[in-house]
């Protein structure tokens, strides 16, 4: 935990705290990247794939320079994403609830968002359709419960501020 500062560090050593062995399972072999034929993944970017957000010009311009595939997903930024390179320049940002993209022209980058703490000022759930057949993405916001939420991460005593943002949508 020590990767982590502050709240970050409270909500790791929460989670390490509550997760069963199943879960653990799960988690244990996932790695912070992948690849497809088709597809890039990553937690950071191209460059980082843990720790680096991409929410800069520079930083997908990277991302795209480190890999190949069509379709690169990353997350870690929680703030949905759609940005088009060409071979040139780069085109997009935010990504706003129902945008659809066809996968089928240039390069994409996409981060789907998050389920909790999306931090563009909307509280909404945000997650991402993926046809990879036939080269569609959709971006999605579905509302949920923030007040229960928030009620139980103060029950379990994770810091005020995590709870707070949440309504706030940062």
């Amino acid at each position: 935990m020590t990767d982590f500062a502050g709240e970050a560090a409270a909500a790791a050593l929460w989670t390490r705290g509550v997760l069963d062995e199943q879960a653990r399972a799960f988690l244990a072999p996932l790695e912070p990247q992948a690849r497809r034929t088709d597809a890039a993944l990553y937690h950071g970017s191209g460059r980082d794939p843990v720790w680096e957000y991409v929410l800069s010009d520079d930083a997908a311009w990277w991302t795209f320079q480190a890999t190949s595939e069509p379709l690169v997903l990353v997350g870690h930024s929680h703030v949905p994403l759609r940005i088009s390179f060409d071979g040139e320049s780069l085109e997009g940002g935010v990504a706003d609830d129902g945008a659809e993209i066809d996968l089928s022209q240039k390069r994409w980058l996409l981060n789907p968002g998050s389920v909790g703490q999306p931090r563009q000022g909307d509280p909404r759930a945000a997650y991402l359709l993926l046809d990879l057949d036939a080269r569609r993405a959709s971006f999605r916001r579905v509302e949920y419960d923030v007040q229960r939420t928030q009620s139980e991460m103060r029950e379990a005593g994770l810091p005020e501020m995590l709870a707070a943002r949440l309504e706030l949508g940062q």
